[in-house]
């Protein structure tokens, strides 16, 4: 069985940190520089218990009982074990202490400093010491001779040094170090370590090699080397036995060689590369305990297996164990196929160049070796080395053959190999996780954390169960499992739990969904699936379920437990998410290389009308990241989060790509902070993570506390005023795509949330021009009004013209034709559909009329049809000014058939004759309230009415404001119109009678969709509208109860299809005859009331239309003196 390298968790902060078992190896025991030690039961221990020796701790020994520490107040104390109660000082020195060493009974310690002293002492007795002075730098280690007769010692000044501890004189000394001035600035610890037992050997790292020196004779035996070792090695450390040796290097390599075949056995690398700086063998079995220089504790088990043939044939692909829980152990086979031909073509090379009786070691290492290749992740100049074959000290069977000769025998096999296969290498695959889950090798886990609730997992000696904790107990009350079947995986939402479990011998894989909302007693439904097929993702949505298994497919369910659609997936599933009828699926697409994966998604809506938006795109992660966390905002936007802390964001706005919103490493404080995510809020912008010290998750106890972090994309020069603004725009402008989404879809949301968001990119906007116009770049100017609504640009053109830039504000007023134009013959278009849309639905006789009319957001029949036309190609926001932020310049838009920024209102015709240069105290000019006197933005009146206000609210809010209509009379071309609103009139007499004829053709309604009965500057009237102005008073007598309009309609429209094919078409005829003459009443009765008195007008269009705005108030001069003003009160 090979060895297994368990995932790293944190243990203490940066810095050096040591590592020691307890005399029976029930204990892993570690110092840092946090001034703890930790005493772990084992690597899963949650809860370790922890003894604080000091400021900074640089060394730990256990031995006996005793707890022998090495502190930064310069003394080495002693603590009982396990009980940690100081049991005194046993030395000290002038700096402080870096290593302490057991001898061989525990009797005594030997503890070497910064002062370039070494010291022995008496554990019982502290008086009984014995200074070593001999070292011209500070001491890096030392090693006691089992024997008790010698003590080996590392300095800094670049000697290794063999002790007499009886008379302490020097017996031998080796220059075998590079000289440095403290232990900070060494290249290596040099952890060296005698051979246990006999003490017949002493290890030394050296370099890139293992040196073993002879008992008495002090002469270099042999070397232990590896064409894998690239940086130099650290520490080293002997099994009990005194077979096996281990080094760890400053790279996060740690090798295991046999020392009398000098054959490596194992290899492994750290998860981050980071230096080894703490090693040490279990006393009785295989495992080995490793510390980094980042604070971490690794474990890796089952090393050097006594069953197990130990030959360089079976040394062990550890690569994947990096990424125990992460990766794919399975694809081991497949990366290793990749180098197939070269491990055949191996044979002959290695026949050719090696001693006969050393063909069956080559060949094994020849097969083996490109396989072990194929995993290594490390990205450096040596990653892509020619060291593909092991041709290291094996081919050496002599101790006493010289080393160097060995590797000049072996150059030829590595210069062999590279004709072969010297490129990037496959990286193993990401295995299936479950977004929100720890790994599931811990006993105590987190199966799933989501913004529904918590769902945990005990699987421990005294329990195997699950909890179910709800943020909102009134979803549901919390729940106990029991966990009889091993689930594996979970999801949780505010309608039920699912889980599913791997198969085994006995069993078939399952999926179990507890179905908590439903209304029926029988709130639990499992599905077996079938033989060799295992779940290994899933995820609920509102009123489904999704599986994706071993073989490729995906399952549906409806929540209830019916099967539905199963579709193959193109690749092995990585993770799974659902929100309402989205379902998002990551899954590999291929093999990545040189450390990236290569992964592609997929994104379904699985409602009524099912369609793939996403069509197996490629994923864009961090280069050599994998994926931790995928899932949607709280809004149902799709997001996800890799390993380097890259939150992206789907982008619907910009034809569904994928933008980083935020870096959670930026947040972070160490190196080995993480944060794991929970959940993302588009509105609020929240991104709700678990901060993790030193870990990349969360403990399951205690409970951990969620932080919140905000969103900020990554565009250049943020520091300054226009990065920032720019990153605010662009932030809004994408986190509230969300909202057009949902009125497409037909989902309700706030209004107020919407009209918020135009403000503050109309504000930023603004802000823009202005800092542009202030840096005369006026051809960025014009850019910017491209983004901004029409009426934000006739604001750019008012704050240029009065800051004296004229060519500037004649750019500005074609951008605003531009504009108008194309507001214009979008519009026609849309009257175009909406007609015929609405005529079919008529034919159609409406089937659904109980739910198509019932729902509050559906004006009227017209509107309903524009609701879904509307929206198609609209990517800016209209803004609507009310009777108290009343701006001739804006289109008061109110319907939600036009949701969005970039088809914003067109300028009216009256309004058009302005000369947008000259300040007048005309009521027709541009100008706020009087009553918005205390405002200095004109922006804050820069509103949209609710979606979902009911016609009969829109009719009675808008008092005696005439609203401006952006179309004129059908006979006039609308291009020329929309042109003619720019052009400039000369008397301020002659524009107010031209706005008089112009308006009863002009200024009737808000949107063609709102106002169907105005026949001057709409399409003509149906037949069913004409029936229904006649027999509207008929359906009020029999239904007095109704009072909203859309309830009129829909009755209305069950009586008109009643009638037989022959009235409605007469009635249809009547409708198109009666056009023309219907214009012209219409324009006569306009004209007769503007002479007369209004009161009467009202009732009467109030009869006709409940959408019928009214008459404008004029403002005083003031006011618009205000308005002129508004670019200078912005700075």
């Amino acid at each position: 069985m090979p060895a297994t390298q368990k995932p790293m968790r944190y243990g203490h902060t940066e810095g050096h940190t040591d590592v020691c078992f307890d005399d029976s190896g029930s204990c892993i025991i570690t110092c840092g520089t946090d001034g703890d030690v930790r005493i772990w039961e084992d690597l899963d221990d949650d809860d370790p218990k922890s003894i604080n020796v000091g400021e900074k701790a640089y060394s730990c020994a256990l031995k006996n009982g005793k707890l022998v520490t090495a502190v930064s107040n310069n003394t080495v104390q002693v603590h009982t074990f396990p009980e940690g109660v100081p049991d005194g000082i046993l030395t000290r020195f002038t700096t402080n202490a870096n290593h302490v060493v057991f001898n061989g009974d525990g009797a005594k310690i030997a503890a070497g400093s910064s002062d370039f002293l070494v010291k022995v002492v008496d554990v019982m007795d502290c008086s009984q010491q014995k200074t070593f002075r001999g070292h011209d730098a500070p001491v890096l280690s030392l090693s006691f001779d089992p024997k008790d007769i010698f003590l080996a010692s590392a300095s800094c000044d670049g000697f290794v040094k063999v002790w007499q501890v009886s008379d302490q004189t020097c017996v031998i000394s080796w220059p075998l170090l590079q000289k440095c001035s403290d232990v900070i600035n060494a290249k290596s610890i040099c952890r060296l370590a005698w051979q246990p037992k006999h003490g017949k050997l002493l290890a030394v790292p050296v370099e890139k090699s293992v040196k073993l020196y002879r008992r008495e004779t002090w002469s270099n035996q042999f070397d232990l080397s590896d064409n894998f070792i690239s940086q130099t090695l650290n520490i080293v450390t002997w099994s009990p036995c005194g077979q096996y040796l281990a080094a760890g290097s400053i790279n996060g390599l740690i090798i295991v060689w046999n020392v009398e075949t000098k054959d490596c056995v194992e290899r492994m690398k750290h998860e981050k590369g980071y230096a080894i700086c703490g090693l040490s063998w279990h006393p009785t079995c295989g495992q080995i305990a490793y510390t980094d220089a980042e604070g971490n504790l690794g474990l890796l088990e089952n090393v050097c297996d006594p069953n197990r043939k130990m030959s360089s044939s079976k040394v062990s692909n550890r690569a994947e164990k990096d990424y125990n829980d992460l990766f794919d152990g399975d694809d081991t086979n497949n990366a290793g196929d990749f180098l197939n031909d070269n491990a055949v073509e191996t044979r002959s090379f290695s026949k050719g160049i090696t001693n006969d009786e050393e063909d069956d070691d080559d060949l094994m290492l020849a097969s083996g070796r490109p396989r072990q290749r194929s995993h290594i992740l490390e990205d450096d100049e040596n990653s892509a080395d020619v060291t593909v074959l092991k041709t290291g000290s094996s081919f050496l069977k002599e101790e006493e053959a010289d080393d160097q000769a060995g590797s000049i025998h072996n150059l030829p096999v590595a210069t062999s190999q590279r004709p072969f296969y010297d490129g990037p290498m496959p990286t193993p695959r990401q295995k299936p996780f479950q977004s929100g889950s720890t790994p599931l090798h811990l006993t105590h886990r987190f199966m799933v954390w989501n913004s529904i609730g918590i769902i945990r997992c005990y699987n421990d000696e005294q329990d195997n169960a699950i909890d179910v904790e709800f943020h909102d107990t009134s979803i549901h009350h919390a729940t106990h499992l029991s966990n009889t079947l091993n689930y594996t995986v979970a999801d949780l939402s505010h309608e039920a739990i699912l889980l599913a479990c791997e198969s085994t011998d006995e069993l078939a894989s399952k999926l179990h969904c507890l179905h908590f909302s439903s209304w029926d007693s029988s709130k639990e439904w499992i599905v077996d699936v079938p033989q060799n097929e295992d779940v290994e993702a899933i995820c609920l949505g509102q009123g489904w379920a999704a599986a994706a298994t071993s073989t490729l497919l995906l399952r549906l369910f409806t929540i209830g437990g019916v099967q539905k659609e199963v579709f193959s997936l193109p690749g092995p599933v990585v993770s799974m998410a659902g929100h309402g009828e989205q379902l998002i699926i990551v899954y590999h697409r291929g093999t990545g290389f040189d450390g990236d994966q290569c992964l592609g998604v997929q994104l379904l809506e699985l409602g009524n009308k099912k369609k793939q938006i996403l069509r197996g795109d490629p994923l864009p992660l961090t280069r050599k990241s994998y994926l931790v966390w995928v899932g949607f905002s709280a809004e149902g936007t799709p997001c996800y989060v890799d390993s380097e802390g890259i939150v992206r964001m789907l982008n619907r706005g910009l034809g569904h790509t994928w933008t980083p919103i935020c870096n959670t490493r930026e947040h972070c404080k160490g190196k080995s902070d993480h944060y794991w995510v929970v959940g993302i809020h588009e509105n609020p912008q929240q991104l709700r993570c678990i901060p993790c010290k030193g870990s990349r998750f969360p403990p399951t106890l205690p409970r951990p506390a969620v932080a919140v972090l905000s969103f900020k994309l990554p565009y250049c020069q943020t520091d300054t005023e226009k990065g920032q603004m720019e990153e605010q725009y662009w932030r809004s402008v994408m986190f509230h795509n969300h909202l057009d989404y949902l009125a497409k879809n037909g989902y309700e949301y706030e209004e107020s949330t919407k009209n918020q968001a135009i403000k503050e990119q109309q504000e930023l906007l603004m802000k823009m021009l202005a800092l542009s116009c202030k840096l005369e770049r006026e051809f960025r100017c014009v850019e910017l009004a491209d983004l901004m609504t029409q009426n934000a640009v006739n604001l750019a053109i008012k704050y240029a013209s009065r800051s004296r830039r004229l060519i500037l504000a004649q750019r500005l007023s074609e951008v605003a034709v531009e504009k108008a134009a194309e507001l214009a013959a979008t519009q026609a278009e849309e009257e175009e559909e909406e007609e015929e849309d609405f005529r079919k639905k008529l034919n159609a006789g409406y089937s659904n009329t109980s739910t198509e009319w019932s729902q509050p957001r559906f004006r009227n029949q017209v509107e309903e049809d524009t609701e879904d036309i509307g929206e198609a190609d609209d990517t800016e926001e209209k803004p609507e000014i009310h009777k108290h932020g009343e701006n001739s310049f804006f289109k008061s838009a109110s319907s939600s058939d036009m949701p969005t920024i970039k088809s914003g209102a067109v300028t009216s015709s009256n309004q058009g004759r302005i000369n947008p240069f000259k300040v007048s105290g005309n009521s027709r000019e541009p100008a706020i309230s009087v009553n918005s006197v205390r405002s200095a933005n004109i922006l804050d009146n820069m509103n949209k009415s609710s979606k979902k206000y009911t016609a009969l609210n829109r009719a009675t809010s808008y008092e005696e404001s005439p609203v401006i209509k952006p179309l004129v009379p059908k006979p006039k071309s609308k291009q020329a119109s929309a042109a003619s609103f720019f052009q400039k009139k000369t008397s301020q007499a002659d524009r107010t009678e031209e706005v008089k004829e112009e308006n009863p053709k002009n200024s009737s309604c808000e949107t063609p969709a709102v106002c169907p009965e105005n026949t001057g500057n709409q399409r003509p009237k149906t037949g069913f509208q004409m029936w229904l102005e006649e027999n509207r008073s008929n359906i009020l007598s029999d239904n007095p109860d109704f009072s909203d309009e859309a309830d009129i309609i829909k009755e209305g429209m069950v009586r008109f299809r009643a009638l037989s094919t022959e009235e409605r078409k007469a009635w249809a005829a009547k409708a198109k005859g009666g056009t023309a003459s219907d214009g012209a009443e219409e324009k006569k009765r306009k004209r007769v009331i503007h002479e007369s008195h209004e009161t009467e007008n009202q009732k009467e269009q109030t009869k006709e239309n409940l959408n019928l705005p009214k008459k404008q108030k004029p403002l005083d001069l003031s006011t618009n003196q205000k308005l002129s003003a508004f670019a200078f009160k912005q700075e």
